[in-house]
């Protein structure tokens, strides 16, 4: 049963060059107080999150992400916090996150998010020099940066993410250090590290080809990742995902629930759920996803098959340092599955990319199979994860 709520806030002041996104730009000026847009979206939210099947059972995560969700009043949080409340309700120790962006809140407006409910926050930092921010199209620079983070030792934030991104144009490894030393020095709970994809109709799309300069190339954007998982390791930061590192205790527990593929809600423009094997992305344009709120909100789609249900376990469960339990894909798929898939990964084995390790879940030691976990090896198995993965799925289970 879903336990997991995520809510999409697409309204942003710009548009970042290499985001894709559904968002709606309202300009630097507005904010939630100011902007209609924001106030509709909100009123259309909450029919949507009236006409969802309720699964009874209160809500353990609750991510608000974008876009940028710092443009929202207090008010307007507490309002969408107050709708889920009544739908579902929450768990007294649900981990609800917030987005927010450096220079888009005030100390008030974040002691006001966390009265409302917000026990975890997320700024999206990029990097910490002001060129690469400008080439990105972010609205920030270094010094908002300090500044959002003063305002969150201020306002007494007990946990707190912060977010960079390496293989951006002009970007160099000694760049790349800076950020990552910069980030540690400012002691976050917990720190993501995406790699710049450039997604089609962006506008980093129509300036850069992939592997061409001024974007660092494939060489230099594997040397990043390992040394991101080298001086963030060495820091004390667990790298328990793909591009997530955390301190004890600070694993971003809403995401744990994507990268073990249980079911969650999702509410709002071009977000997607994963309820009862299906799968649902609602409209990514603003007008379209109000013409299917009036029309309903009809989400369900074609089931999932368990072939693709299996992939996707494996694809997302991959993800985490942990890997993902043998027992547990027998269980659900079955044993002829479990054994296709150990002969398909034999050579990325052989080459120390794909490893089976023994976990101590508190199981006896006797029922081996429960304590089995196939993972990919950090850093290189998690650096070369696409093409174990392409391999995986060329095969037919």
């Amino acid at each position: 049963m879903p336990t997991a709520a995520y809510i999409h806030i697409p309204f942003c002041r710009r548009r970042c060059y290499y985001c894709d996104f559904p968002v709606f730009v309202v300009g630097d000026r507005h904010n939630g107080a100011s902007s209609g847009n924001i106030q509709l979206y909100i009123e259309r939210l909450a029919t949507e999150i009236a006409n969802q099947i309720n699964y009874h059972r209160p809500l353990e995560t609750i991510f608000f992400g974008g876009g940028t969700p710092s443009l929202l009043t207090v008010a307007q949080l507490g309002q969408i916090l107050d709708l889920l409340a009544a739908k579902f309700g929450i768990a007294n120790d649900a981990e609800i996150s917030m987005e927010i962006d450096p220079g888009t809140f005030d100390l008030a407006q974040l002691q006001g998010y966390l009265q409302a409910g917000v026990n975890r926050v997320s700024i999206g930092v990029q990097a910490f020099q002001d060129n690469l921010l400008q080439l990105c199209g972010r609205s920030h620079t270094v010094g908002d940066i300090y500044a959002a983070v003063d305002l969150i030792q201020q306002g007494g934030v007990t946990n707190w993410s912060l977010d960079l991104i390496s293989g951006l144009p002009q970007q160099s490894i000694e760049n790349w250090v800076a950020s990552l030393e910069s980030a540690i020095a400012l002691k976050p709970h917990h720190i993501s590290c995406y790699d710049l994809i450039v997604e089609a109709q962006t506008p980093f799309a129509k300036q850069y080809q992939p592997g061409d300069k001024p974007l660092p190339s494939d060489e230099t954007t594997a040397q990043m990742y390992r040394t991101a998982q080298q001086i963030l390791s060495g820091a004390g930061y667990a790298h328990y995902e793909i591009s997530n590192y955390a301190k004890p205790g600070s694993q971003c527990r809403h995401n744990l629930t994507y990268w073990q593929n249980r079911p969650y809600y999702a509410f709002g423009m071009g977000a997607a759920s994963n309820l009862e094997n299906y799968r649902f992305t609602r409209p990514r344009k603003t007008q379209e996803y109000y013409q299917w709120i009036a029309d309903g909100c009809n989400w369900r789609v074609d089931l999932t098959p368990a072939a693709d249900r299996f992939l996707e376990t494996l694809m997302l469960g991959l993800r985490l340092s942990r890997g993902v339990s043998l027992k547990s894909i027998e269980s659900e798929f079955g044993i002829d599955r479990v054994n296709s898939l150990l002969k398909c990964l034999q050579r990325d084995r052989d080459r120390g990319w794909v490893e089976i390790v023994i976990v101590n879940d508190g199981n006896s030691r006797s029922e081996r199979l429960c304590q089995r976990y196939l993972r990919l090896s950090d850093p290189e198995g998690l650096l070369f994860s696409n093409v174990v993965l392409t391999e995986i799925f060329s095969q037919e289970f």
